[in-house]
């Protein structure tokens, strides 16, 4: 491709992007390609949305780093997301995804994850940009800054530069992977993962489900579940209309405590070993929920959790499928990008709870790995 040379023979250059003009033109001259590059810069540490702190695109020509603080109409960027004449590479991209969905309520589409592509070109799982780059162009890129707190102000020339790397060197290693990819039979599984990537983003969380995430949620019977099953539900409320991570509301395994043991007083409370701050700011609430909780028939209590690993066939079942995909795996694809253990439990979840339900398909009873689900469904 033109630009495979030019990326690697120069070092990124770049504008900053501040104003609503700026970027209205930079989308408009990224819709006139077939292809762009997206990357994020956040930062999450106590919040439970990602606070977005810089937009990198590049559309083969320039590399535009967009400063979201500064900015005010996205709307030009919206368009460009789901414009379906431009297809939109990035690496690595499920928290990039979250960003876009949440700031901006649309996803990049059509998109390809340059991590999905090597995975099914013989590349360990997980494969990092900079490992990619040093493969195919033998190019060491500088990841000094990635410690980086993306919403200080200025950002120095060192840090706007590592931003821009990201994505001046994903496009023509998009290039020099989709020729390799074309080379194999796997092009439609990677769009399919791609897809399937979106697609799970686009699942709104269900609040009531939330307590079924807290670990040991399995232990507690019917009226604690209830119990449990109110409070995450507030906890998860509460985490999203003060933006702040769950576990900095209440810790779940505290949440746990109070569902098994109903106290009655914030003393009991900071008995069981709750945090000091939890019980002053949100005990008189929790009390509160925990009463609502009694005044609820049994009748509508959550049934008690039935855990796989408890199910006598498990572990003999689970080492079947293990020793049956490394049988059945093709020799040009790694066996875990078939399925890991968790695809494997939820195929064995699909057999044997929800009696192969077809509206409830597992990933590995859908598309290119139905093939490989069918063969393993057979043990089960």
């Amino acid at each position: 491709m033109t630009y495979q040379i030019k990326e690697i023979q120069n070092p990124p250059h770049f504008m900053l992007i501040t104003d609503d003009e700026a970027l209205a033109d930079v989308c408009a001259r990224a819709s006139t390609k077939s292809a762009i590059a997206l990357d994020t810069e956040f930062v999450r540490i106590r919040s439970y949305y990602p606070k977005l702190g810089l937009i990198q695109l590049y559309d083969g020509e320039q590399v535009s780093l967009i400063d979201p603080q500064e900015i005010q109409d996205f709307s030009p960027f919206k368009q460009l997301l789901a414009d379906p004449k431009i297809l939109k590479v990035l690496h690595a991209c499920h928290e990039d995804l979250e960003v876009f969905q949440h700031y901006y309520q649309q996803l990049p589409a059509p998109m390809l994850d340059t991590q999905i592509m090597a995975n099914f070109l013989g590349f360990q799982n997980s494969m990092g940009l900079a490992s990619l780059i040093k493969h195919y162009f033998n190019l060491e890129i500088d990841k000094g800054a990635s410690r980086t707190d993306w919403l200080a102000r200025p950002l120095s020339n060192r840090q706007l530069a590592y931003a821009a790397a990201d994505v001046w060197y994903l496009l023509p290693l998009y290039c020099k992977m989709q020729n390799a990819l074309e080379q194999t039979r796997w092009q439609s599984a990677v769009e399919f993962d791609c897809n399937l990537l979106l697609e799970k983003h686009r699942i709104v969380k269900n609040i009531d489900k939330a307590y079924l995430s807290i670990s040991g949620a399995w232990k507690l019977n019917s009226e604690e579940l209830m119990r449990l099953k109110l409070l995450a539900s507030w906890r998860q409320e509460e985490a999203v209309k003060r933006d702040l991570a769950l576990n900095f509301v209440v810790r779940g395994e505290n949440l746990w405590l109070l569902a098994q043991n109903n106290p009655k007083h914030t003393s009991e409370m900071l008995k069981l070993g709750l945090n000091p701050q939890e019980v002053r700011i949100h005990g008189k609430k929790m009390l509160q929920i925990l009463e609502r909780a009694e005044r609820i028939d049994a009748e509508y209590y959550p049934p008690e959790i039935s855990r796989l690993a408890d199910d006598m066939r498990y572990k003999q079942g689970l080492k079947n499928l293990q020793q049956k995909l490394k049988t059945i795996a093709p020799p040009d694809l790694n066996a875990e990008v078939i399925a890991g253990k968790r695809s494997l439990e939820s195929l064995m979840k699909w057999v044997w709870l929800k009696h192969k339900d077809p509206n409830k398909l597992p990933d590995l009873m859908r598309d290119w790995r139905a093939e490989f689900g069918s063969e393993l469904a057979k043990l089960l």
